[in-house]
């Protein structure tokens, strides 16, 4: 059984999270540098069963694609073409920057590491996991 990778696309840094071999529990891993990302999701997927790649598709309230697509896109086509027996879903990310900040704060979190955008980024694609996870349960 392959776990799922999920990652908050950012320009400068890029946060991901994986699930548990048996898909229940989603873990963040960390931020990376994005211009090292293809290379950390090569070497881990190398190490690691991985079964699919969620990437977060942001979207504005209204539902219409943000102007950061413009940055995913390319990354995402990247991806596939380097790593094409990978399925790759794009999952809405609506909120999740959001959602993390507040999970920092209910978790206790110092206001001096909530301001770490590191730290909000590994949360935030761990959101993204949960979410599509618990979307896949119904």
């Amino acid at each position: 059984m392959g776990r799922i990778l999920a990652i908050d696309y950012g320009r400068k840094r890029t946060g991901v999270a994986v699930t548990d071999p048996l898909k229940i529990i989603a873990n963040a891993l960390g931020t990376y540098p994005t211009h090292t990302l293809m290379d950390f999701l090569k070497d881990y997927t190398n190490r690691e069963e991985v079964e699919t790649i969620v990437v977060g598709l942001p979207k504005q309230l209204n539902g219409e694609p943000s102007e950061s697509m413009r940055y995913i896109t390319p990354f995402v086509n990247r991806l596939k073409k380097e790593m094409p027996q990978m399925p790759v879903v794009m999952y809405d990310e609506r909120f999740t920057s959001t959602i993390a900040h507040q999970a920092m704060i209910s978790g206790g979190m110092k206001k001096s590491d909530r301001r770490d955008k590191a730290k909000v980024d590994a949360i935030a694609a761990n959101i993204i996991l949960t979410d599509y996870l618990q979307s896949n349960l119904i």
